[in-house]
């Protein structure tokens, strides 16, 4: 099984979720069966390590996302993931102009995806201080632990391989 965590910049939210998943996967059940990565909508920061704040955020939790570069969301990424994860509406109506309408899906927004309820996006930290951050690592934080629930009910029923 292969995810991909999509926002707008590939800075903040994604990567923020990229971690905050990798980490409660590899201590599941699932370690070492479930791929993570991210991307952005935009090409802006491609390249570039996840802004600062992010990072440290992060780092607050005991996870690294210090070496991950952002890169821009590919149609071919369609292709190598299994479901594409989006923080936010535009990030989603962005992501699915790349898409056909039978990869389209296997496109949806995270929050609801992983079994949350209310919130359906995440928002933005970028023009926010630190407590913003905070605030979006609790929801990717708790929205990992409910993707790591559905996806071992998926590996229950056949749907994840070993």
């Amino acid at each position: 099984m292969k995810l991909l965590v999509v926002c707008l910049g590939n800075i903040c939210r994604s990567p923020m979720a990229e971690g905050a998943l990798r980490a409660r996967l590899e201590a599941s059940p699932l370690a070492g069966r479930v791929q993570v990565d991210s991307a952005g909508t935009g090409d802006w920061h491609e390249g570039e390590p996840p802004d600062r704040r992010a990072i440290a955020c992060a780092a607050g939790h005991g996870v690294d996302i210090g070496g991950l570069r952002a890169r821009q969301l590919q149609a071919a990424d369609f292709d190598r993931f299994d479901w594409i994860l989006c923080a936010d509406e535009a990030n989603l109506r962005d992501a699915g102009r790349l898409a056909t309408s039978a990869q389209r899906e296997r496109l949806a927004l995270y929050l609801p995806w992983s079994g949350g309820e209310g919130r359906m996006a995440i928002p933005d930290p970028y023009t926010g201080g630190s407590d913003h951050f905070e605030q979006v690592w609790s929801l990717v934080d708790n929205a990992a632990k409910r993707a790591v629930a559905r996806l071992l009910h998926d590996a229950d029923s056949g749907i994840i391989g070993s």
